[in-house]
């Protein structure tokens, strides 16, 4: 019987025999390890690439933004007075601004109440906002005052039978988010609580008038006519902000805007009558600098860490995780053609890197020159952003450019217009009516393709421009045409006669008025006539037409290219330039690397294709493997066993022959 234990019987070492043995059968499966972890290194390699594209493609799409290289300073001398922030198409300047009136929102407060939970009735309360002109203010209530409705539509709050108190009357208007805030204030006095009604707009054309419907007590409370009976008294007047800019006087609605002087964005804190502060507005020239040289640093951070990914060691004989790799080295090319290349089009005099002072040196790498930076920057500030975004430009001053596509090819594109773009109207025959008493205050508007009803108010106006006001209120603030963007603008000749525009251009630009009310609204039928479509040609081909603007035929190398154009006369309008600037450029040619499609995504997809096919490769060989083993075993464990039998026999026979002769031995003896 063969021994159970392996080399036990004859002294074979089995164990270190297929452990020998399997070492030499291992060998595709280490090669298979090595492989994986090459494979993994490459991986690793292409995130860092990902990452520092990604990390580029930030300080691009920075440099596509015209203000980031227009930068420029505004500093107000006294910034008790106001505060300044500058923007981009700003002309460097000295301003001398001189404040006499802060812009405010107008306050009322309603009569006092002896319990904030008493009832006091439910209805609808309607908010028009617009402009008190007139009249005497004595004790906060208006005489004699006129109201004119900014046009904006009314807003109405509901109150119900949960909200029928003051503080629920309170509550309802807060929720109903109107853009009047409403608060209670105890005066001291026998009747001390008062509803606080405070408009969150500033400006004259604030003011608040308050229409109710419903209970009597309700409508005591709250009926609020400026120009009429007044429920509330005013404890701050709308008002808007009053200030000169070098002598010239300007009224504004609020106390921040930015179209005074262009570009400049202005914060009114406090008065100064009287003794007027400096506003400098300067190129901030170190702010330029700094997102030049954050470009030129990104970019050649970037490509040393592509160069070293892809270096090979002399001294170690070794090559990066990405050495050979021929997709980053096309990277490499790809981002270095863009750089050395020029930008077409025309829609900027500089075209090269170094006409801005970034030069490309010998050993790859950009260099800003500070000092001709300077030079562009005091001589072509305004080209600067031509250089490095995608950006156009028009012969024809009523004409400019909005946009472009991703399929817009750089160039200048000749534009032909053989119609304008008008507005729809309706005009009156003649004088309108100022008697609207139901039922014939019932009025059916279509504008711009869309139909609603709108009532005017039951009764009659004092003033055809009181008329026009809410006409143009009710119209405006009618949901479905506010959803919708569509608005009007109503306006009356001398003789009283109405004229209805709408605020849309082209062909959908429509407006039409009909029922009960239509009639006294035009003198007759009037005419309504629809708007005309803008027609032209973009680089000789046929543009879509939208509004006042026309968007580039598809095919054409004038694809998405939309320009505007205001106003003017037909025919030949000049050219229109578009250029695709190198962070453009870049941009483009980064996500494009990073794309789903991309270089990046195409070669990790293929390494992790590899690496699964190893992972099956391994473990098809590990089986193989085991099953090797296994078979080394059998067969060495049967061979020791035989040796084992063998050595038994052999010692059985050596034993026997030495019997036999010792008794041959005794025999002769």
């Amino acid at each position: 019987m063969g021994l159970s234990s392996a080399g036990i019987g004859s002294g074979l070492d089995v164990t270190s025999i297929v452990t020998q043995l399997m070492a030499v059968e291992k060998k595709p499966l280490t090669a298979l390890t090595t492989k994986q972890t090459n494979y993994q290194s490459q991986l690793t390699a292409f995130g860092t690439v990902k990452s520092g594209i990604a990390t580029f493609q930030t300080t691009l799409q920075k440099l596509s933004e015209a203000q980031n290289l227009q930068v420029v300073k505004a500093t107000a001398g006294d910034t008790a007075v106001l505060d300044a922030s500058g923007g981009s198409g700003v002309v460097p300047g000295d301003y001398a601004i001189e404040v006499t009136q802060l812009a405010q929102a107008q306050k009322l407060a309603t009569a006092g109440q002896t319990n904030p939970q008493t009832v006091i009735g439910t209805g609808t309360l309607s908010f028009d906002f617009g402009t008190i002109s007139g009249g005497t203010l004595t004790d906060g209530q208006y005489s004699g005052a006129g109201f004119a409705s900014s046009g904006a539509g009314s807003k109405t709050v509901t109150i119900d039978s949960g909200h029928n108190t003051l503080n629920g009357i309170r509550d309802a208007i807060n929720a109903a988010g109107i853009g009047v805030k409403a608060t209670i204030v105890n005066d001291g006095s026998n009747t001390p609580y008062r509803l606080a009604l405070s408009n969150s707009q500033t400006g004259e054309a604030s003011s608040m008038k308050i229409s109710v419907s419903g209970d009597a007590a309700l409508g005591s409370l709250l009926n609020h006519d400026p120009a009429g009976s007044q429920a509330l008294t005013q404890t701050v007047a709308a008002q808007n902000a009053k200030l000169k800019v070098d002598g010239l006087a300007i009224s504004k609605a609020s106390n921040s805007f930015s179209d005074v002087v262009p570009g400049v964005t202005l914060t009114l804190k406090k008065t100064n009558a009287g003794s007027p502060t400096n506003l400098a507005v300067t190129r901030d020239t170190d702010a330029v600098k700094a997102n030049m040289q954050e470009f030129v640093d990104g970019y050649n951070k970037l490509t040393a860490s592509l160069k070293s990914l892809t270096s090979y060691d002399m001294t170690s004989k070794k090559g990066a995780a990405l050495y050979g790799d021929s997709s980053v080295r096309a990277m490499l090319g790809q981002l270095r053609g863009i750089v050395t290349g020029t930008v077409t089009g025309g829609a900027s005099s500089l075209t090269r890197l170094s006409d801005a002072g970034v030069s490309f040196q010998a050993d790859g790498t950009l260099k800003l020159d500070s000092s001709k930076l300077q030079k562009v920057i005091d001589t072509q500030f305004d080209q600067l952003p031509g250089l490095f975004a995608a950006s156009g430009g028009s012969s024809d001053s009523q004409v400019s450019y909005v946009s472009a596509t991703a399929k817009t090819q750089s160039g200048s594109y000749a534009l032909d217009v053989s119609q304008l773009a008008t507005q729809g109207s309706h005009a009156g025959w003649a004088a309108a009516s100022l008697d609207y008493a139901a039922p014939n205050n019932a009025l059916q508007v279509s504008l711009d393709g869309l139909s609603a009803s709108v009532s005017l108010r039951d009764g009659s106006y004092a003033s055809t421009s009181e008329l026009v006001s809410d006409l143009q209120a009710s119209i405006n603030g009618n949901t479905t045409f506010a959803q919708a963007g569509s608005a009007v603008t109503v306006s009356a000749d001398a003789g009283g006669v109405l004229n209805l525009i709408s605020n849309r251009y082209g062909s959908s630009s429509s407006i039409s008025l009909g029922g009960a009310a239509a009639s006294r609204l035009l003198g007759g039928r009037g005419t309504a006539s629809s708007g005309q479509a803008l027609i032209g040609t973009i680089n000789g081909v046929a543009a879509t037409s939208a509004g006042q603007t026309l968007t580039g035929a598809s095919g054409n190398a004038a694809e998405g290219l939309k320009v505007s154009v205001s106003s003017g006369a037909t025919g030949v309008r000049g050219n229109v330039q578009y250029s695709q600037g190198f962070a453009f450029q870049l941009d483009q040619l980064a996500s494009d690397f990073l794309g789903e499609n991309g270089t990046i995504s195409t070669r990790t997809d293929g390494i992790n294709s590899a690496l699964k096919k190893l992972d099956n490769d391994k473990l098809n060989i590990e089986a193989r493997l085991s099953r090797i083993q296994k078979q080394y075993q059998d067969q060495f464990t049967k061979l020791d066993t035989t040796m084992s039998s063998m050595n038994s026999t052999s010692t059985y026979l050596t034993g026997q022959l030495t019997a036999l002769a010792n008794n041959v031995n005794s025999n002769k003896n």
